[in-house]
């Protein structure tokens, strides 16, 4: 574990002395992280939130009040994990064998959720494993997402599908013509090539 004086973690926050906490990072009351979890520099952990073994988080990512990660989920650089939100890891999840016996650790396999820089997954929202939330992408508080989620994608409902683009800002894009949109924050272009969205210049 790196020099705890170099972040903020609260008395009761639960941390295992496996795990690495990165420069400036937050940890606040009644969190758990769990052995092997690596958090980035200047990342905040809300109250309550659990970090799984071997989660790995990049830098400035916030996971907020009460959200779950489970292993071996990885979060790129500035994710947003929203309050109560989940991460899964088990596909077809049963807590005996089909002999009736509780399982362990070796009786399955765990499947993670990849999240890339700058995603934001919304309150209560399910991210079912294996999926990949592509970069800069937002899903909306409440969603079950099944399937991979493209980059600069808006995603609702359950299932979760896109029902339009955002940008880094985060505010969903203007359309300017034909496959093309406008952040109306920020006036960054951005390009429409089939299902995939890019900032125009690339």
């Amino acid at each position: 574990m790196k020099d705890l004086r170099a972040a903020h973690i609260a008395a009761t926050a639960d941390i295992d002395p496996r795990a690495t906490i990165g420069t400036g990072t937050l940890v606040w009351d009644l969190a758990q992280v769990r052995e092997n979890a690596r958090l980035g520099e200047r990342c905040v952990i809300g109250r309550g939130a659990y970090i799984g073994p071997g989660v790995v988080l990049g830098d400035h990512c916030k996971v907020q009040n009460h959200a779950l990660v489970y292993e071996p989920t990885r979060l790129g650089e500035g994710v947003f994990i929203g309050p109560a939100a989940v991460l899964t890891n088990d596909l077809f999840p049963r807590a005996v064998t089909p002999a009736g016996e509780l399982k362990r650790a070796e009786d399955w396999d765990a499947v993670g959720v990849v999240v890339e820089a700058g995603a934001s997954v919304g309150a209560r929202a399910v991210c079912i494993a294996p999926v990949r939330i592509g970069r800069w992408a937002m899903i909306a508080a409440g969603a079950v997402v099944t399937r991979d989620v493209p980059d600069f994608s808006l995603v609702a409902g359950v299932p979760a599908r896109r029902i339009g683009w955002v940008g880094r800002a985060g505010v969903p894009l203007e359309e300017t013509g034909a496959h093309t949109y406008r952040c109306p924050r920020t006036g960054e272009a951005y390009v429409e090539h089939g299902d995939v969205l890019e900032p125009a210049g690339g």
